[in-house]
């Protein structure tokens, strides 16, 4: 094989890893994006309050251990059903979505003793 033919296929074969890099460098800040979407963040921002409510509250004994581990179940299954809407979305939540989310977290958060 020639060598300007070799330069070439070279040169092709970096071009093709520069695009590949480049497709995946901005498909990771797309999912960056869309995990810290604004709705999403709220509701998941609430959520991890929420759990350090529940740690503080048996920390004080103002709730029972049982209590705490159902609680954080609620969450948990507030938190995946928040993952699988945004999953069917691209990653977004719309404002209805978050508006039951959040209504779930207040059922939970009036459970809380403050």
């Amino acid at each position: 094989m020639s060598t300007p033919i070799r330069t070439m296929i070279i040169l092709c074969a970096l071009a093709t890893g520069l695009v590949t890099v480049s497709a995946q460098a901005a498909t990771a800040a797309g999912d960056a994006w869309r995990d810290a979407h604004p709705r999403r963040a709220q509701v998941n921002g609430r959520l991890a309050h929420q759990q350090a409510r529940i740690r503080h509250e048996v920390r004080e004994g103002e709730l029972s251990p049982q209590h705490a581990a159902q609680l954080s179940r609620e969450d948990h299954a507030i938190r995946l059903q928040e993952r699988r809407m945004a999953a069917r979305q691209d990653g977004h939540i719309t404002a209805a979505q978050q508006a039951r989310l959040n209504h779930e977290e207040n059922a939970v958060s009036r459970q809380i003793p403050r």
